[in-house]
């Protein structure tokens, strides 16, 4: 998966912190705030996240109303596998990793293993036990 761009980037803040549907529009007013964007142009970054798959639309009146497909914690996790997917040592990567943690970041980790232990110590299903 490749990174979003910057202005892409910025429109997906923009329609994470909304967490509705959105019209071009609403994310232009908003993205103007910082620096002056044409319609088209925010429209065109739009398009091009619907058509990578990251904003669903449909279709109101004669403009298009857009939300997110996935979080932005899913793109985070996403973006953090496929990194650590590019090391030729994966266990060594995550060691540095785990190393820069701060107090803060290890608290979350901890509590997100509660939550979702890791495959191996989930009992396996009978389609596993069977390969």
């Amino acid at each position: 998966m490749r990174q979003l761009g910057d202005l892409e980037a910025a429109v997906m803040d923009r329609i994470w912190r909304r967490n509705r549907p959105v019209l071009v529009r609403d994310i232009l007013d908003d993205l103007n705030t910082d620096r002056t964007l044409a319609y088209t142009t925010v429209m065109t970054v739009m398009d091009k996240l619907h058509r990578k798959g990251w904003l669903r639309r449909q279709p109101q009146g004669r403009a298009y109303v857009y939300e997110a497909v996935a979080s932005r914690e899913s793109y985070t996790a996403r973006l953090m596998r496929d990194a650590w997917a590019t090391s030729d040592n994966q266990a060594v990567a995550f060691v540095h990793f785990l190393e820069q943690l701060s107090d803060e970041e290890a608290r979350a980790l901890r509590a997100a293993l509660e939550i979702c232990p890791p495959a191996s110590s989930h009992p396996a299903s009978e389609e596993e036990r069977m390969r």
